[in-house]
């Protein structure tokens, strides 16, 4: 039932999306989502405030599933959301920011596509007195001001898949790190890894490789890496679609029986990818909980009660034992 709500969400979301391009899209009804009070139905009074949303993308189950429960938050608030999808492109997501402050919002949730870049944007919403919150990923522009950050312990998930790759290959062994540095919450994940990785001199990083969390980028990425480290030992993925992108790399060289992969995320094909073997482990992230908290955050803020700057979500470990007593990978 959990991954059937995950995948209505994800088509809803996506289809909504969708329509005009995923972005500057606006809407007065959100199918399962907090534009209404009934299943969609108009909403029957004036919503208590009005927030723009903009995910990185559709394309994540992830960023999806984070939305849904924003909206499923923002109804106990009667909290009426403009939801866009940035697609992961910086002047995408600008344009999105620009038509929020137009609109006049009374606050903005984004995942910024870049922590640096989108800073200017965040300005500008900064300059009309219009308070933005981060979910997932940080802003990183030092000028740029954010009332409350709420994201995965993305360091602590880093140290996690280190100790677990340092647990599997018995301390000593050679690692690739499959990365996607522009963005804050991964950068803390590497960062992490390299806490635990670092100190243990049996353990070698033979180089980080760009991949965009992307599967395409990273199954290329992984190949690239193959050709030039044949006795590679393990991959440390920065997200579930680059664990795959990866595995499919080591199937294509007939290798997926030597070298490991530890991802991030859990979604649903992390999972199963942990069930049917093609990924060793994966780090637990609660998207859920993100998308509740920030929208709570919104609440505190709007109702002049104190917020945390930064509220972090713990991580833990998926392996193949949890993936055996998943009811939602039943049948797979």
């Amino acid at each position: 039932m959990r991954r059937m709500t995950y995948l209505l969400s994800f088509l809803a979301l996506a289809l909504l999306l969708s329509s005009n391009g995923c972005s500057q899209q606006t809407t007065e009804s959100i199918p399962g989502g907090a534009a209404s009070s009934n299943g969609g139905d108009e909403v029957s009074e004036k919503p208590a405030a009005v927030i723009g949303v903009s995910i990185l993308t559709t394309t994540n189950p992830f960023f999806v599933q984070l939305a849904a429960a924003m909206d499923e938050e923002a109804k106990k608030h009667n909290f009426r959301l403009i939801h866009t999808s940035a697609d992961t492109k910086v002047a995408t997501q600008t344009d999105q920011i620009n038509e929020f402050i137009t609109q006049q919002v009374d606050a903005i949730v984004l995942c910024p596509c870049d922590s640096k870049l989108m800073g200017p944007a965040i300005m500008k919403a900064n300059e009309v007195g219009i308070p933005v919150f981060t979910a997932d990923i940080a802003n990183l522009h030092e000028q740029a001001k954010v009332a409350c950050h709420v994201a995965t312990d993305n360091y602590g998930g880093g140290k996690l898949a280190g100790e677990t790759i340092a647990e599997l290959l018995g301390g000593n062994g050679k690692v690739a790190i499959l990365d996607y540095p522009e963005v804050e919450s991964v950068l803390l994940r590497t960062q992490g890894f390299h806490e635990v990785v670092d100190k243990l001199p049996g353990i070698e990083i033979v180089g980080t490789w760009p991949c965009g969390g992307d599967e395409v980028m990273s199954f290329n990425a992984a190949q690239e890496v193959l050709q030039a480290h044949d006795d590679l030992d393990a991959f440390f993925a920065i997200n579930d679609p680059t664990g795959i992108g990866a595995a499919t790399a080591l199937e294509k060289a007939g290798k997926a029986d030597r070298i490991e992969i530890v991802s991030f995320d859990a979604q649903p094909i992390g999972r199963e990818a942990v069930k049917q073997g093609r990924i060793h482990a994966t780090i637990v992230q609660y998207p859920e909980q993100i998308g509740q908290k920030a929208i709570e955050a919104v609440a505190r803020y709007m109702n002049a009660e104190d917020v945390e700057k930064e509220l972090l979500i713990p991580c833990t470990v998926y392996r193949k034992a949890d993936a055996d007593v998943d009811p939602t990978l039943e049948g797979k």
